[in-house]
């Protein structure tokens, strides 16, 4: 289990994400307009001053159990272990324990 202030920093993360989605892509949209340099560098100084949380390349996807950062599966969004065990305990429809 991932401690619970990493979990909720994400969250943080998330939301803060979602708030500033419009104002980002809107000015994302605005640098690439606009045709002078000293226009690009201004809209570019806003675009600078939103959190940098706020960005969603700051966004890790953690399982959705345990909180663990690292191999994730984005269709069961559950980490490899985790999911190799509901498998072999017939919790999850359609996969199959692989067998040759």
């Amino acid at each position: 289990m991932a401690k619970k202030s990493l979990i909720f920093r994400e969250k943080k993360r998330q939301k803060l994400e979602q708030k500033y989605h419009l104002v980002r892509r809107s000015l994302k949209k605005e640098i690439s307009k606009v045709s002078s340099l000293s226009d690009k560098w201004k809209i570019h100084e806003k675009l600078q001053s939103l959190p940098r949380n706020s960005a969603p390349t700051r966004l890790h996807r953690r399982c959705f159990s345990t909180g663990r950062p690292r191999a994730n599966y984005r269709d069961f969004g559950l980490s490899g272990h985790i999911l190799r065990e509901m498998v072999h305990a017939c919790l999850l429809p359609g996969a199959t324990r692989s067998s040759w």
